[in-house]
């Protein structure tokens, strides 16, 4: 479900090439068959350059806050975990992780329903603080996910490796980890040129290493007002943003390595192997009902049925309650019971 690995002044410069049909972006929106071979090479972009970008992020963005998860997890013998350092990291853990599943996933890459302004450049904030990519490099990525789920061209898909047990540690290890190393990188001209033809989307997204930076002081400043001492500074910086940037990375890459692998199958959305895991729903804001999302990638509940957690649909929910999104899009009953009826049947909602 990420985008990793790349400077945000890319997404202009590969946004020069020639863009697809207004259909061609709604196959890629919604979920679709993969690209003729004649536009294959329009729609990824591999170059050292790129690979180098790639490198650089996953250090300082995943390794580095692995480095200093391992280190807080230490120190906790010597100095105890404090009200405010939780507070701090679960109050980011929810902003940064809100801000993928319903800016980054719902409303960017699917355009399940329509938000103000306001709502829109919070949402880049929010997810771009969770330091996942810039927002246009991730939906263009999630997107491509939903093109070509578990085939050839799925960036982060974990059956791609062998049937075997060391295939299936592989390709587990692949999703959840070593994927963002160095990969192809779909052109962002090809996937999102809707979320191009918006000036104040894309000169929000340009600022993301400034909002990733924001999302480090914030806990940061907070510590230190909160505690009156400078070790509040550092412990709300290292939990509130470090440790939990390497939750938040982690919780989403549980989507691409497990709910791709294990849970169960409501609706039948073969060729891809995605899954629901009810257990996960709310560590995840939601996003654990991935089989649904997949059989209904429109939809900005990936909750169906009221037992069904989705604190992303909850924050949705409010926002339209407030006047400040609408044309929220949901399946109808019918279209689900058609749906389910045809599906494995190996589980029901």
């Amino acid at each position: 479900m990420r985008a990793f690995g790349k400077s945000p002044a890319d997404d202009s410069l590969l946004a020069s090439a020639t863009a697809p049909s207004s259909a061609t972006v709604r196959q890629h929106r919604e979920g679709g068959s993969t690209e003729p071979p004649a536009r294959r090479h329009r729609a990824v972009v591999s170059s050292a350059h790129l690979h180098r970008l790639q490198r650089q992020h996953f250090l300082l963005f995943d390794v580095l806050p692995a480095v200093a998860t391992i280190a807080a997890l230490a120190s906790l013998p010597f100095h105890s975990l404090g009200l405010t350092d939780v507070g701090l990291f679960a109050g980011m853990w929810l902003v940064t992780g809100l801000g993928l599943t319903v800016g980054f996933h719902r409303l960017f890459s699917h355009r399940s329903f329509g938000a103000s302004d306001a709502v829109r450049v919070a949402a880049i904030i929010a997810g771009s603080m969770a330091a996942r990519g810039p927002m246009l490099s991730w939906v263009a990525m999630h997107r491509r996910h939903h093109q070509c789920a578990d085939r050839e061209g799925d960036l982060h898909s974990p059956n791609l490796h062998g049937e075997t047990l060391r295939g299936r540690l592989l390709g587990f290890v692949h999703a959840q980890w070593t994927w963002m190393f160095k990969h192809d990188y779909p052109n962002v001209a090809f996937y999102v040129p809707d979320l191009l033809a918006d000036p104040l989307i894309v000169w929000t997204n340009r600022q993301y290493y400034w909002w990733v930076a924001l999302g480090l002081a914030v806990p940061a400043a907070l510590g230190g007002l909160l505690s009156g001492q400078w070790m509040g500074v550092l412990t709300g910086f290292l939990w509130g943003g470090l440790v939990r940037m390497f939750v938040v990375a982690q919780t989403m890459s549980v989507v691409n390595s497990c709910l791709h692998a294990v849970g169960w199958r409501s609706f039948d959305t073969r060729p891809d192997n995605s899954r629901n895991c009810g257990p996960l729903s709310l560590l995840t804001w939601g996003e654990a009902w991935h089989n649904n999302h997949h059989a209904f990638p429109y939809s900005a509940a990936l909750g169906l049925r009221w037992y069904q957690l989705d604190p992303g649909f909850w924050l949705i929910r409010a926002l339209q309650a407030a006047g400040l999104a609408w044309n929220v899009k949901v399946p109808e009953p019918s279209k689900i019971a058609e749906k389910r009826d045809g599906s494995l049947g190996t589980a029901s909602l």
